[in-house]
C-alpha cells in the first residue's frame, strides 16, 4: 500500500505550499526595505502584532520543513538530470486522476492548484524512478501482478457535485425559486445549507462514484442526468431535502498492461524497500548543505 501512502505525502506537500506561500512572498517584500519590519499586521486593543514578529513564529514552525521540500526537489531535478530519468505527461496525467476519484481532497479550490497537484506528482514520479532504477523485474511477475490487480489501473466515471440540503420540502423549493432567478448556488449553500462541513465550501463535496458510500445512491443516479453546471430538483434524503449541482465530470477508464507496466514496475521495487521512499538518500551525491543542520545531512 506504499502507493497510497505516496500520494497522501502528495497531499500533504500541496497543503505545505499553500500554508506557506504568503510566508516566502512577505519575506521577499521584506528583503525590499527595514521600514516594513515594523508593520503591525494585527492589533489587539492597544498593541500591535508586528510583522517581523509574524514572520519569525511562521518560519520557526514551517521554515524547516519547507526548506527541506525545496531541496528535495532540488535533488530529485539534479539526480533525474544527471541519470537521464523522465516521466511522460501521460503518468503524470494518470496518477492525478487517479487520485481526483480515489481521495475527496478535490474541490473547487483545489482543483484551481491542478498545475502544483501535477509538478509535485511529476517530482515523487521521478523520486520512485530514481530509487528503483537499478531495479529488475520480470516481465512475468510484472504481468501476474497486473492480472491480479487490475481493479486499481480501472479509474470509474467519477461526478464533482455541490450540494445544499434544508430540513423541509418548502425551503427546498425556495431555494430552486432563487436558483431560477439567478441565486448563487455556493451563496445559497453557505446560507442556508444544514451540513456544515460542505456548507464552509459553498456545498462543495469534491468527486464521489459509484462505491462512495458516504453518499445516498440517488446522488450518482442523479448526477449521470446533469448537464456540467446544473442543479436537480430537491431529493429526499435522511436529512431533509438535497439539491446537487454538477460542478464536473471525470470520464472513466481502464488502464491496458502496457499503459502501467512501469508504473507497476516502481510498486513492486518500493515494496521490496526496507529504507522510506524519500530524495534524503541522494543528499550525499547532490553535496547538499543546508541552514537546519551540518552538510549532507537530511534530518
Amino acid at each position: 500500500m506504499r502507493k497510497k501512502q505516496l500520494w497522501m505525502v502528495i497531499a500533504a506537500l500541496i497543503m505545505l505550499n499553500c500554508l506557506t506561500v504568503a510566508f516566502f512572498l512577505t519575506r521577499a517584500n521584506v528583503a525590499g526595505g527595514e521600514a516594513i519590519h515594523d508593520e503591525a499586521v494585527a492589533t489587539v486593543g492597544k498593541t500591535s502584532i508586528l510583522r517581523q514578529d509574524w514572520l519569525n513564529e511562521l518560519e520557526s514552525r514551517y521554515g524547516k520543513d519547507v526548506l527541506k521540500e525545496m531541496v528535495d526537489q532540488k535533488v530529485v531535478e539534479e539526480m533525474s538530470a544527471k541519470y537521464h530519468i523522465k516521466v511522460s505527461d501521460q503518468d503524470v496525467d494518470r496518477e492525478f486522476r487517479m487520485m481526483q476519484t480515489t481521495y475527496n481532497s478535490f474541490n473547487s479550490k483545489t482543483n484551481k492548484n491542478e498545475r502544483k497537484w501535477k509538478e509535485q506528482i511529476r517530482n515523487t514520479l521521478l523520486l520512485e524512478e530514481l530509487l528503483t532504477k537499478d531495479v529488475k523485474v520480470s516481465s512475468k511477475e510484472l504481468r501476474g501482478y497486473y492480472e491480479k490487480n487490475k481493479q486499481l489501473f480501472n479509474v470509474p466515471p467519477a461526478y464533482h457535485l455541490s450540494h445544499i440540503i434544508v430540513k423541509t420540502k418548502k425551503e427546498a423549493g425556495q431555494t430552486v425559486k432563487e436558483l431560477a432567478n439567478g441565486s448563487s448556488f455556493s451563496t445559497l449553500a453557505m446560507e442556508r445549507s444544514i451540513e456544515e462541513f460542505s456548507a464552509n465550501e459553498g456545498g462543495d463535496i469534491g468527486y464521489i462514484s459509484e462505491e462512495d458510500e458516504r453518499y445516498p445512491k440517488q446522488y450518482i443516479e442523479t448526477a449521470k442526468q446533469l448537464k456540467k453546471g446544473a442543479y436537480s430538483k430537491p431529493l429526499k434524503v435522511k436529512e431533509g431535502y438535497a439539491l446537487l449541482k454538477l460542478e464536473g465530470k471525470i470520464n472513466g477508464k481502464s488502464y491496458a498492461y502496457d499503459d502501467v507496466k512501469e508504473a507497476i514496475r516502481r510498486q513492486i521495487a518500493l515494496e521490496q524497500m526496507k529504507s522510506p521512499a524519500t530524495a534524503a538518500t541522494f543528499w550525499d551525491e547532490a553535496e547538499v548543505e543546508w541552514f537546519y543542520g551540518e552538510k549532507k545531512k537530511a534530518n
